[in-house]
């Protein structure tokens, strides 16, 4: 399955590092994904490519403009039929579970907002979904477009080394990541632990999964609190003593 993710941006020479390199850059060299980036400007039909305005009822700051807005969704809309996402700290919070259903969508379109923010028209008959990758303000979407595209495109089959490797990713299953360990078997007196070596794969991946569970009880009480486990999960969720929850790494 390949994705095709189209971002429509004021500043296109943002994405030009970020989306070449690594997972992301390699998936689009192998042709999994294909990323389009649309400079906003190029739709403004005046001579000064004005985008943006003062807002009606005054205040602060100026306003994307609906009509050129428009024009460069519908442009796009030609060859993506995907989903309007307009990336905005009003929008819902991003999230894996978030990312694993646009994942899903063989086509994407990620708006990305500046200055105050787009004229509310173009939210309403245009926009398919909001969202936020944080409570805080960033100066544009551009930010927020980079990390949805990373966070959707290395889920895509073929994106990563290994298949496995993003169903282990933290959050995947509600929990947090298990630790890691990698040679040298001894740093500074601080030893691998004893049942990553024995080779016994049902003992370590029980292992990692307490390990897992013990850390989201320490660091992210609110995804056990929130989440729905069953089978082995929900038996050591149940387990879960107080130390475990001060401990667990």
């Amino acid at each position: 399955m390949a994705i095709q993710i189209d971002i429509l941006t004021l500043f296109p020479e943002m994405f030009q590092g970020p989306l070449q390199n690594s997972i992301v850059g390699r998936a689009r060299n192998a042709g999994i994904a294909r990323v389009n980036i649309w400079n906003i400007r190029d739709f403004a039909d005046d001579k000064h490519r004005v985008v943006d305005d003062t807002p009606y009822g005054g205040g602060a700051g100026m306003v994307m403009k609906a009509d050129v807005l428009a024009r460069c969704i519908e442009h796009v809309r030609l060859s993506n039929k995907g989903p309007v996402v307009f990336l905005t700290p009003q929008g819902n919070t991003f999230s894996q579970n978030v990312a694993d259903r646009l994942r899903q969508c063989s086509q994407l379109i990620l708006l990305c907002g500046h200055y105050e923010g787009i004229d509310e028209r173009i939210r309403e008959s245009m926009v398919d979904m909001e969202i936020s990758i944080g409570d805080y303000v960033l100066t544009g979407g551009e930010l927020p477009a980079m990390v949805v595209t990373d966070a959707v495109v290395r889920l895509i089959p073929g994106a990563l080394g290994r298949e496995e490797s993003a169903a282990d990713d933290s959050f995947s299953h509600g929990l947090l990541e298990y630790p890691h360990y990698t040679r040298p078997r001894d740093f500074r007196g601080m030893e691998v632990p004893e049942i990553l070596l024995s080779g016994h794969h049902g003992r370590i991946r029980r292992w990692r999964l307490k390990r897992a569970v013990q850390r989201t009880a320490r660091r992210r009480p609110d995804l056990l609190r929130e989440g729905s486990f069953c089978g082995e999960i929900k038996e050591i969720v149940e387990e879960l003593t107080d130390d475990d929850q001060e401990k667990g790494g």
